[in-house]
């Protein structure tokens, strides 16, 4: 992971570099706003540690400059400890706010644990269940690698019983996840149920993805 370390105070770039590098991290110092900018141009930056009190650009303004382009995790490392520093820090885009003099040992425990945090939602996002590929972010479905169509109801409705394989959803459970409100007319779920086993199964008589429990709702198959 490349993580990119500005801050104008030379000492402290040295031996966050030398911490971070022992954790087998690559290291790009920068020591102001300008620099640090450029640098995120032209490498391929994973993760910031971002000081506020910088020569050039206020930290809290490269802050909302980064943010407007990339969405890496920016960690602000600084002296200002008031309350409403750390509230504005994370107003402009900050993911956590460690304050000097800071303890190495729970800076890297930080980095971990956001890196960590950040993994597992990218890897909750994409659902691949035999022949189905949801990707919840780009909202795209595929089978067999070629890609569905979905209106955004009938994806909602996918995605909500493909990631809770087993469990079975009455209509009006469905009708309350998707359209968040009381149920109106449940036999719309029917309707949307059809659209979709059109769309995502090879036999729409003997479906092996959604399945029908008789007299309660729906479930989406464990395979």
């Amino acid at each position: 992971m490349n993580i990119l370390v500005v801050d104008d105070e030379k000492l402290i770039v040295k031996g966050l570099k030398h911490s971070l590098e022992q954790q087998g991290y690559n290291v790009f110092p920068a020591y102001n706003g300008e620099e640090a900018l450029q640098t995120i141009e032209n490498e391929s930056i994973d993760f910031i540690i971002l000081d506020l009190m910088l020569p050039d650009i206020d930290g809290m303004i490269l802050c909302k400059r980064i943010r407007e382009k990339y969405d890496m995790p920016i960690l602000m490392l600084t002296a200002k400890d008031g309350d409403y520093d750390k509230i504005l820090g994370f107003e402009f885009g900050a993911d956590d706010y460690m304050t000097k003099p800071f303890n190495v040992l729970e800076l890297l425990a930080r980095i971990k644990a956001i890196t960590r945090r950040l993994n597992n939602e990218k890897e909750r996002s994409v659902l691949s269940i035999g022949p189905l590929l949801i990707n919840y972010d780009e909202r795209r479905t595929f089978v067999e690698d070629e890609e569905v169509r979905l209106t955004q109801k009938e994806f909602e409705m996918l995605y909500l019983l493909a990631k809770n394989p087993g469990r079975v959803f009455t209509r009006e459970e469905i009708f309350q996840y998707i359209w968040e409100e009381e149920p109106l007319d449940v036999r719309t779920i029917d309707v949307h149920i059809k659209n979709i086993r059109e769309k995502i199964e090879k036999d729409i008589k003997k479906p092996k993805l959604i399945k029908t429990k008789w007299g309660v709702g729906y479930y989406f198959n464990k395979i």
